[in-house]
Order: C-alpha cells, then sequence, then structure tokens
C-alpha cells in the first residue's frame, strides 16, 4: 500500500515539474482550502423502538384503540423510547469528547479563527 502511494507521488511530482518547459497539469483553481465547509445535516441513525411500536399499533388494532386495555404496550414502548435516547445522548457526548467529527458549523467557526495562507509556497 505505501509503495503504491509514493509512485502516485513520484508521477504527480513528474507531472507537475516544469524540467521539460511547461508542466502537464495546470490546476484551473489555487491549491489550498477554502475557510468554510458545506453545511450539511448529518446522516440519521436507523430507526429505534420498530418491534415495540409495530406490538403496539397490532394491541390497538385487536383492541379498537382502547389505551387502557394496551397500557403493557405503551408503557414498553416508552421505555424503549426514553433508552434509545439516552443511548444517543451518551454517544453524542462521546463522539465530541473523544475528539470525534465536528459539525459543519463548529469547523466554520475555527476556520474563520485560523484561515488559509493566501498566497501558494
Amino acid at each position: 500500500m505505501a509503495v503504491q502511494g509514493a509512485g502516485v507521488e513520484a508521477v504527480l511530482r513528474r507531472l507537475l515539474s516544469r524540467e521539460r518547459g511547461r508542466p502537464v497539469l495546470k490546476p484551473n483553481k489555487p491549491l489550498r482550502l477554502k475557510d468554510e465547509v458545506a453545511n450539511r445535516r448529518p446522516e440519521k441513525g436507523e430507526a429505534t423502538c420498530i418491534t415495540e411500536m409495530s406490538i403496539l399499533m397490532a394491541c390497538w388494532k385487536q383492541n379498537d384503540f382502547n389505551n387502557t386495555l394496551c397500557s403493557n404496550e405503551v408503557s414498553a414502548f416508552y421505555r424503549c423510547i426514553e433508552k434509545a435516547q439516552a443511548e444517543r445522548e451518551k454517544a453524542k457526548h462521546q463522539a465530541f469528547s473523544q475528539g470525534g467529527r465536528l459539525l459543519p458549523k463548529q469547523a466554520n467557526k475555527l476556520l474563520k479563527r485560523y484561515p488559509n495562507l493566501r498566497e501558494e509556497i
């Protein structure tokens, strides 16, 4: 894997060099990073508590949508929701505490505070 990466770097160096007059590759934009990232929403996770919800709906259908007869299923569904929300919050805090991915808003704030050089080196 490292040999292939070094080979690619050598080919790029050769294509960008001015040994034989003009370089073969000429970038149409400056070779530097922008001071902002796209504002994309993080991907949504998978749905939780589907089993409990389907059991609850089946109970409602059997009992003509009477909540009193399906109280066990309703409480099981709400317990599942609370558990899923707690896990989501825990995962969110762990991602930030362990140096996980930044949100686009946070990345833009840092990039504006520490902008890139304007000229190529």
